[in-house]
């Protein structure tokens, strides 16, 4: 299934005009913990769990936790697990260390990406195995890019791009406005930004719909792939938000 992407029309989008007005200074997402849903082919396949929150140390963490349920988890125990350790410095989000965990599946895949900052290096660590490559500035791990949505629609800052650690190279993300959209969720209704990275070589799509009642935090989500195949992500419940959403 492919998006059919919508023009920007700015007279009939307050939201989006404010969100390209220019940037402004802003503090991070309050803590939350957000439960989701995700369906293939209309049917419940897994559940995820999404928690930030602020260590003792100063720094922060978000952690995305993903279990196949219901009959999928019949014929797969996928368990899916990435964690961002970062800092925030001058209104910037800087990674320290990424992990991803995927057991369950055919096969286990353990990743470990780790930022030095003052040597200017990036280790990669996959499966035991490890090589380095070098930093550039405002690089972020693939996790984390997802939390600067959230920050930088606050902040009111656009084009939304992303230089990204991913597979071991440095890529950059590009995102795309596409509107504004109601969406109904299991939470209740929402009014929406309708963000999207679409690959240039590729039909891969991902799309955001992110709410402004809860700081920008992603309501519904689509992974597109190559070959049509969509996989939704749906938000069913949250906490530390919720003062937002009432």
């Amino acid at each position: 299934m492919k998006i059919v992407k919508m023009r920007l029309q700015f007279a009939a989008a307050p939201l989006l005009l404010s969100l390209c007005g220019g940037a402004a200074a802003v503090e991070l997402p309050r803590t939350f913990e957000a439960h989701y849903s995700l369906y293939r082919t209309g049917a419940k396949v897994a559940e995820m769990l999404r928690v930030f929150t602020r260590l003792e140390n100063g720094q922060y963490r978000y952690r995305s936790e993903t279990r196949t349920t219901g009959l999928f988890a019949i014929f797969r125990k996928d368990h899916v697990v990435e964690q961002s350790d970062w800092l925030f410095r001058n209104g910037e989000l800087r990674p320290l260390e990424y992990l991803y965990e995927h057991s369950g599946g055919k096969k286990d895949r353990n990743v470990a990406v780790t930022f030095d900052w003052d040597a200017q290096r990036i280790t990669n660590t996959v499966n035991g195995k490890s090589w380095r490559m070098p930093a550039e500035p405002n690089v972020m791990d693939k996790l984390l890019y997802q939390l600067a949505i959230m920050h930088d629609l606050k902040a009111r800052r656009s084009p939304l791009a992303y230089t990204v650690a991913d597979g071991g190279k440095i890529k950059t993300y590009n995102f795309e406005l596409l509107g504004e959209e109601i969406i109904h969720t299991p939470l209740g209704e929402f009014s929406t930004i309708k963000v999207s990275r679409q690959r240039s070589d590729s039909r891969r799509e991902t799309v955001f719909w992110c709410a402004e009642k809860l700081q920008f935090l992603p309501v519904r989500v689509e992974n597109i792939e190559t070959d049509g195949g969509k996989t939704t992500v749906i938000i069913d419940s949250v906490t530390g938000l919720a003062e937002e959403a009432e």
